[in-house]
């Protein structure tokens, strides 16, 4: 447990430095940047883009096991168009098994499914893993890889950063600021929506162990949502922090912290002061937070499946639906359909409610042969509301079907795709 409290804890300079090119010369030449006195920090609005605050944000720095996000969002990119699936079992080499911890351990001639190493990355920060998808990804070439991974960050616009392997792990030609960093995490929220839920993740199982997460903000932060903390001795103390509370989502970013005090402490204040203030932690704002609206961002056309049985557990109206709406009369029911990711079915649900604004938008945990799916609904509808609110659903392009209160609400379900 002591190791997996501390996030990429290993000795700076480990790693023995590759030969330099022109442009790795003139990164190694202003090393006095990154580890130059100060933090460097930046708050941002995730959904305009807008920074709220900012000090040092294009200050050279090392980005530690921050880099993992480049090194996911190259893993989404490939799960979306499907190169690969959360199911693909990929190979330990030697070299991924033999760098420095923290890892999980893994030996030449495993394999790992790509869930469990994206898992292993956003908990506990798993370098083994970490290579091993990065050489994956880059066909076997850690260094093509690299090569994917700047390419992408040029894409994104982060002009001041170069990567140079996919963990983190130290190099002294691997930088960032807190300006890219920002923007790397805004296009994972807002590109793949779908795979928010590997960030909220606070443990899992992984051959029987129970792996847990680092970030100590998704335990002390109501409306945290992840995205990942970072460490090594040169970097020292680096965490980026995503937060939702009342339909705003904001992103932290806080690098060269010289403790993780000081760096929770500082993140918490950032998002206190973007989110108008401190504001006290009640059980309904707590709940509320779990349970955020979404920003404008509609996932496109996510999958759907027929389902034959559900759990009757974990049914959750969304926060900004209240249960009063549920009167005389409003016993009808517009069906959004059935997702495989329950950020999908949040963000339709309350998409759809704030369409046409009105009734108790709802998703709702089902289960078929052991697959975990959600169901997205608006419930607590007049007769008239819930056709209004279909009809405009269909408009846009978007499926929904009215049903009564008491209907077998699965039943309508069938294998074509829905909102």
């Amino acid at each position: 447990m002591a190791m997996l409290a501390i996030a990429g804890m290993y000795v700076a300079g480990a790693l023995v430095p590759l030969p330099a090119s022109a442009n790795e010369h003139r990164y190694h030449h202003a090393a006095s940047g990154p580890t130059s006195p100060g933090i460097s920090s930046i708050l941002v609005d995730a959904r305009t883009g807008k920074i709220i605050s900012a000090h040092d944000e294009d200050v050279s720095r090392y980005p530690a096991s921050l880099t993992k996000l480049m090194t996911l969002d190259l893993a989404f990119q490939a799960l979306v168009t499907h190169q690969m699936t959360l199911d693909t079992r990929i190979p330990i080499s030697s070299q991924a098994a033999s760098v420095e911890p923290v890892k999980l351990g893994l030996r030449p001639g495993e394999n790992i499914t790509v869930r469990d190493a994206i898992l292993a990355m956003t908990t506990m920060s798993a370098n083994d893993a970490a290579t091993a998808l990065g050489q994956y990804l880059g066909h076997g070439s850690l260094t093509r890889f690299a090569h994917m991974m700047n390419e992408r960050a040029h894409v994104l616009g982060m002009g001041r950063t170069r990567f140079t392997n996919p963990s983190g792990l130290p190099s002294p030609y691997q930088v960032t600021t807190a300006r890219d960093l920002s923007m790397l995490t805004r296009n994972i929220l807002c590109d793949y929506p779908q795979f928010q839920d590997f960030f909220e993740v606070t443990s899992f199982q992984f051959r029987g162990r129970t792996i847990f997460s680092n970030n100590g903000m998704l335990k002390s932060y109501a409306g945290a949502t992840g995205m990942k903390t970072g460490y090594t001795n040169l970097a020292r103390h680096n965490l980026i922090t995503t937060a939702n509370r009342h339909g705003r989502e904001l992103i932290g970013v806080v690098l060269h912290e010289p403790s993780w005090g000081t760096a929770y402490t500082q993140m918490t204040a950032m998002l206190d002061h973007g989110f108008g203030g401190h504001v006290p932690m009640t059980h309904a704002m707590v709940e509320a937070a779990n349970h955020p609206a979404s920003p404008d961002i509609m996932p496109a056309r996510p999958e759907v499946e027929t389902v034959a049985s559900r759990t009757p557990e974990h049914v959750t109206a969304l926060p900004d639906s209240p249960r009063h709406e549920q009167a005389a009369g409003k016993q009808w029911v517009a069906q959004l359909g059935l997702y495989y990711y329950k950020t999908n079915a949040r963000y339709a649900a309350l998409k759809a409610r704030r369409l046409h604004g009105r009734g108790i938008a709802q998703i709702e945990h089902v289960h078929r042969h052991g697959k975990d799916l959600w169901l997205a609904q608006l419930t607590g509808l007049t007769h008239d509301g819930a056709h209004d609110t279909c009809h405009a659903m269909n408009a846009h392009g978007r499926q929904c079907d009215v049903l009564r209160m008491d209907a077998d609400h699965l039943a309508m379900l069938d294998t074509s795709e829905g909102t």
